[in-house]
C-alpha cells in the first residue's frame, strides 16, 4: 500500500497519442502523483506494469494488440497474484464495454470528457483502494445488467457476514451512499465504514463494485 507520503505511481495507456500526452501532463503536474510509464496499448501496458509497479493504471478500453478490458484482466482479475488497481477511461457511457471492464477487475471509470479535477480525483481515489464510482452509479451499471449476473444457489446463511453485515450489504447494491446507510440504519457514518470495511475483508473483495456484483451473483439484490 503507498504511504500517505510517498505519490501514487500512475500508468497510462491509452492508444491516441494526443489524450495520453494529456493524461501525462496534467497527472505529473500533481505533486502527490507520480506517471510511472506510458503506452498505446494493452499488452504493453501489461508488461510495463510488470516492470515499474504502478499503484494505479490509467486504461483505455478500445485499443490495438490487447483491449484494455483484456489487459483489465490480466491486470487485475480474478487469480491475478498481485493485482494492479485499474481505472478505466473511456468514451463509452454506461455501456457493456466499462461494465465488462469492472467484471474484469477495474476498480472504476471515468469518461474522457470529464474535467482533469475529477480524472484526479479518480485516480486519488482508486490509489486509496476505495471505489471510484459512487454509489448511484454502480448500482446503476450493475443494475443494468443484473440479469446476466447468474445469482448462484448460495443463501444467506452460506455467507460469512453477520445479519447487519448482510444488511448493510444490500443497502450498498441498492445504491446508499454511507451516509444513507447510517440514516436508514440509525447508526453512525463511522460505524457504516467499519461494516463497508469488514464485508470487503470477509468477502475478499477490493471495493464497493465487487461488492454490488457480489449481492448480485448471490440474489441479495434483484
Amino acid at each position: 500500500m503507498t504511504s500517505p507520503t510517498a505519490p501514487i505511481r500512475v500508468l497510462v495507456c491509452d492508444d491516441q497519442v494526443l489524450i495520453r500526452t494529456g493524461l501525462v501532463t496534467i497527472i505529473d503536474a500533481q505533486p502527490d502523483l507520480e506517471v510511472a510509464g506510458e503506452c498505446g496499448d494493452g499488452r504493453t501496458a501489461v508488461d510495463l506494469a510488470a516492470r515499474v509497479h504502478p499503484d494505479v493504471v490509467v486504461m483505455d478500453v478500445r485499443m490495438p494488440v490487447l483491449d484494455g478490458i483484456e489487459a483489465t484482466r490480466l491486470l487485475a482479475g480474478a487469480g491475478v497474484p498481485n493485482p494492479v488497481k485499474v481505472l478505466v477511461v473511456t468514451t463509452f457511457n454506461l455501456d457493456e464495454y466499462v461494465y465488462e471492464a469492472l467484471r474484469a477487475g477495474a476498480s472504476g471509470f471515468l469518461l474522457k470528457d470529464a474535467p482533469p479535477d475529477r480524472l484526479l480525483h479518480g485516480i486519488r481515489t482508486v490509489g486509496t483502494g476505495a471505489a471510484l464510482l459512487d454509489p448511484e452509479v454502480t448500482r446503476r451499471l450493475v443494475g443494468r445488467y443484473a440479469s446476466r449476473i447468474r445469482p448462484t444457489d448460495t443463501t444467506p446463511s452460506d455467507i460469512p457476514l453477520t445479519p447487519r453485515e448482510l444488511e448493510v450489504l444490500r443497502l450498498i447494491a441498492n445504491g446508499l451512499s454511507n451516509s444513507e446507510i447510517a440514516t436508514a440504519l440509525v447508526i453512525s457514518p463511522e460505524t457504516v465504514k467499519t461494516f463497508v470495511s469488514r464485508i470487503l475483508t470477509k468477502l475478499n473483495l477490493r471495493d464497493r463494485v465487487q461488492a454490488v456484483v457480489y449481492a448480485y451473483r448471490r440474489g441479495l439484490v434483484t
